[in-house]
């Protein structure tokens, strides 16, 4: 099960950092990402974030400790852009990953055109026009065509001829995780395309959940809206199973 790991780069999505101390003399701060791999023996790190931001910091200290790092991306992809409501209806994610060194910087002019010349959202074309052979196309299991065409009344159709793309397959205990997997899974037998279990990690406890969704809140914090630990309202945000210590007791069992 591979452990896709998010910083608080991604702002809003998780609390964990890239910071470098590895020192057990406090642990009252955020934990490390870095610190994790290095005290359970991690030799890759997988990190899939929304923005490039951490990538050096997050090279430097694999490097430093001999870690390989992998790296993508997620980027919002709409099928249609005939107009805003086409547009909004075919919204879902893609991640892209770095396979080499020559990767990362095609997955960086990749978010470049994609910030600079088309606000954020993307279209298959555009993936596909830029797309090499240094890049990896996975489909994410939340948010991805299969999730957004079966959980809601969107229009998301995909074009994946440009790749082979590989499918995320999660267990996090909430309650669509069954369903989609099985759509996924169905999906992927049909068109032949690989499928790698994987965890989405936001945080390294059980017991942090509460913390992610108070950072969550601060971040999310915007004019008339009203937001509590008791309600936050933030969909999916049902599960305490996001986190490094869930992953490590099914990677133990």
């Amino acid at each position: 099960m591979l452990p896709l790991f998010k910083s608080h780069y991604s702002i809003g999505k998780s609390i964990l950092t890239l910071s470098p101390n590895l020192s057990d003399s406090d642990n009252s701060g955020p934990d490390s990402i870095i610190k994790i791999c290095k005290d359970n023996d991690l030799s890759e790190l997988i990190l899939l974030e929304d923005q490039p931001i951490g990538f050096l910091e997050a090279r430097k200290h694999c490097m430093d400790l001999d870690i390989k790092l992998i790296f993508g991306l997620r980027f919002n992809i709409a099928s249609s852009f005939d107009d805003d409501e086409s547009k909004q209806n075919s919204l879902h994610k893609v991640a892209v990953f770095a396979k080499n060194s020559q990767g990362s910087k095609d997955l960086n002019l990749l978010y470049t055109k994609i910030y600079s010349e088309m606000g954020g959202t993307a279209s298959y074309k555009v993936l596909s026009s830029c797309w090499s052979k240094n890049l990896m196309l996975a489909i994410p299991f939340y948010d991805s065509f299969l999730h957004m065409n079966s959980c809601s009344f969107s229009t998301c159709i995909p074009e994946l001829n440009f790749t082979e793309p590989v499918f995320f397959l999660e267990s996090n205990g909430l309650p669509i995780d069954n369903s989609l997997s099985s759509i996924v899974q169905d999906y992927c037998g049909v068109k032949s395309y690989q499928i790698l279990k994987s965890k989405s990690i936001f945080y390294k406890n059980r017991s942090d959940l509460e913390a992610f969704q108070t950072y969550k809140c601060i971040c999310n914090r915007s004019f008339g809206r009203k937001q509590s630990l008791s309600k936050p309202g933030f969909d999916g945000l049902g599960s305490r199973e996001f986190c490094f210590e869930s992953w490590k007791e099914s990677v133990d069992e």
